[in-house]
């Protein structure tokens, strides 16, 4: 049990501190939701129930949404774009060694043992979206019921700017995060840190080996 917790401490504490907070989520999200059932004059739900419904998973797309794109749009922007200094960077062809250069070349040919992290982030994007979509239609069409009013249909929600708005406001965050880490690495260093260049390295070294 130690070995484990020592080769998988990361992602477990990751994943704890994900489960805690979609917990916190779901909770405060669901007095939310009463709260506005109860401006409409419609029957509270219970906390199972909530978690059935479009407004948890409608909230809860929109934000795997834009964190998948961010991570996808990474990985493959790291691909061909550089960043001189920053360690979030691939170094430039005239900064790596002749080691380096031979593991590319030397690199497992098939576009998905060589595409396989972006081709899964890519698949992770297109599933919040779908169900971001999906599941912000849904409520959509529930508080226009309960307003008295008709519902729209998928084509004519997308024509609407409440989808778009709740997509773009986490988009816009997600770049400028990534745009940041990028930039402040080039001259401030974490000790310790897999994120950040040896401490003594010059504010001029590209990536973090």
């Amino acid at each position: 049990m130690k070995r484990f917790w020592t080769d998988n401490a990361l992602s477990l504490v990751l994943v704890v501190l994900f489960a805690v907070f979609w917990l916190a989520q779901a909770l405060t999200g669901w007095a939310v939701y009463n709260g506005e059932l109860a401006q409409l004059h419609q029957h509270l739900v219970t906390w199972p129930h909530y978690l059935t419904t479009s407004h948890f998973w409608s909230t809860t797309a929109e934000n795997w949404e834009s964190e998948f794109l961010q991570m996808a749009a990474y990985v493959i922007l790291t691909i061909y774009l550089r960043q001189r200094g920053s360690a979030e960077s691939n170094p430039f062809p005239d900064e790596q060694t002749e080691e380096e250069r031979n593991q590319t070349d030397a690199a497992p040919r098939g576009f998905w043992r060589r595409n396989s992290l972006s081709m899964a982030l890519l698949g992770l994007f297109v599933g919040a979206l779908t169900l971001h979509l999906y599941s912000s239609w849904q409520a959509d069409r529930l508080e226009q019921q309960a307003r008295g009013q008709g519902a729209e249909s998928l084509v004519a929600f997308l024509h609407e700017p409440v989808f778009w708005f709740e997509s773009f406001q986490n988009w816009q965050s997600e770049f400028l995060a990534v745009a940041v880490i990028v930039v402040l690495t080039i001259f401030l260093r974490q000790i310790g840190s897999s994120q950040s260049k040896a401490v003594s390295d010059p504010n001029q070294k590209t990536g973090d080996a």
